[in-house]
């Protein structure tokens, strides 16, 4: 639903530090002045909540309620709008997380041009409207094509573990056989096509279009599964489920996520809908629990609130993730969710295939607890190579290559740093002394070096 992206960028923009703001431009019909005053603004984010919000019943409580606080004078003391915004924000947000008041000086007068009282009504994941849809060409809508829709980083992780850095969920238009969101997604797809694992990192996900969410579901589930949230508005429903399914499913490499408190609205999706087909472990921190979809709504005066238009309910646990968030299956502090997700991957390629060297051998040097030691003996030259200490490391230098970090994994094995496919064997005299080094690969021993100093 490409509102909620439009509605995250606006509501990023309405909520600029006031220092930024106060150095923006003011148009004189939006002065300080001409701000309502404070009653009157909260009887009109009252009305639109009553007017617009999914549930009537529960708009009609909310909006009761702000009324009743504004007439005992609750909010009068805030005449600066951005306090009055901040202010309605903290007061509504309990009820739904999705509830954001915000204030531009710029903004367009309800009514007026661009304005409102206009009430989102396109249904979650439905295509855009002409002229608002998916670029027709890589460049249209170049903010978006710039963070290549969402999709920070793609990799390959040791042990062939495919990795996803996503950071919003674009929308798709599948009615554009070239959109160049769904282009970007299945890049990522295709680049850990052949990986034995799929983490995908939504930690820093706030969110976006459901439509890119039923795709990225569907890349690991099959078609036409029945586990995809169904939107309820007062308009009716709609799934969540892709309007195209991704061709080539993989539906037995085992998917990892990962998520924390600042996961929400649309990355909360999709998680949410593989756990509850039981086709991704989650890990990390609960999410933010925004589950109700919507868009920003004018309210005057340079008012506007995000209002939610739709609910979702998933088949598989008959609710969603509001107020709870996304409930993790490894719970883990978010900065520690990465690491155990791939060492859960490679276990998962060690058990269904015990000769994965390269996966085993990435897992010990993740699960090594080998102390340092003592490292000097080791330091010297061999052959072309110099060996030095370096904390609990060893460097060694050939030329003006640059240095390669030794960890050790065990007695006089030791692991290259970041590259646990590589390992190199010190082998010692009679005497104890270090005198050759030699390295080894998948493929079995490599060179030797023998001390020289």
């Amino acid at each position: 639903m490409r509102i909620l992206i439009l509605a995250t960028a606006l509501a990023a923009l309405m909520t600029l530090p006031a220092e930024a703001q106060d150095n923006r431009p003011r148009s004189e019909a939006q002065s300080q002045a001409d701000v309502p005053v404070p009653r009157e603004t909260v009887g009109a984010v009252a009305g639109r909540i009553r007017e617009l919000y999914f549930d009537p019943a529960a708009g009609d409580r909310i909006a009761d309620g702000l009324e009743a606080e504004s007439a005992a004078g609750a909010f009068d003391a805030l005449t600066d709008p951005r306090d009055l915004a901040a202010a309605l924000s903290r007061r509504l947000r309990p009820l739904d997380a999705h509830f954001n008041v915000a204030w531009d000086p710029n903004a367009p007068a309800a009514g007026g041009p661009g304005g409102g009282p206009q009430r989102v009504r396109r249904a979650p994941g439905s295509p855009p409207p002409p002229g608002a849809g998916g670029p027709e060409r890589r460049g249209a809508n170049p903010m978006e094509a710039r963070g290549h829709f969402g999709f920070r980083k793609v990799e390959i992780l040791p042990g062939n573990v495919g990795y996803i850095d996503l950071r919003q969920f674009s929308n798709i238009d599948f009615g554009n056989p070239a959109d160049p969101a769904r282009r970007a997604a299945d890049a990522a797809l295709d680049f850990v096509a052949d990986a034995d694992a799929v983490i995908f990192d939504l930690r820093d996900n706030g969110g976006g279009a459901p439509s890119m969410v039923g795709y990225l579901t569907s890349a690991f589930t099959p078609a036409n599964a029945p586990i995809y949230n169904v939107f309820h508005s007062r308009e009716g429903t709609q799934s969540e489920a892709p309007q195209v399914f991704y061709p080539t499913p993989r539906l037995d490499v085992p998917v990892y996520v990962l998520i924390s408190g600042r996961t929400g609205s649309a990355g909360e999706a999709f998680p949410y809908t593989l756990q509850g087909a039981r086709r991704a472990t989650i890990v990390g921190e609960a999410s933010g629990g925004a589950a109700n979809p919507g868009g920003m709504v004018p309210v005057g005066g340079g008012f506007a609130i995000f209002i939610s238009q739709g609910s979702p309910k998933n088949p598989n646990t008959g609710g969603n993730w509001e107020g709870t968030g996304v409930i993790p299956d490894v719970a883990v502090p978010w900065d520690q969710a990465l690491t155990r997700a791939h060492k859960l991957a490679l276990e998962a390629i060690v058990t269904a295939d015990s000769g994965r060297t390269d996966a085993a051998w990435a897992l010990q040097a993740m699960n090594s607890t080998a102390p340092a030691g003592d490292l000097t003996p080791y330091a010297g030259t061999y052959g072309e190579q110099t060996i030095s200490v370096a904390g609990d490391r060893l460097n060694v230098v050939r030329g003006r290559r640059p240095p390669v970090a030794l960890a050790r994994l065990d007695g006089d094995l030791f692991t290259v740093v970041g590259d646990p496919g590589r390992r190199v064997q010190f082998s010692r005299d009679g005497a104890g002394r270090v005198v050759t080094m030699d390295q080894v690969g998948f493929g079995g021993p490599g060179p030797r070096a023998r001390r020289t100093d």
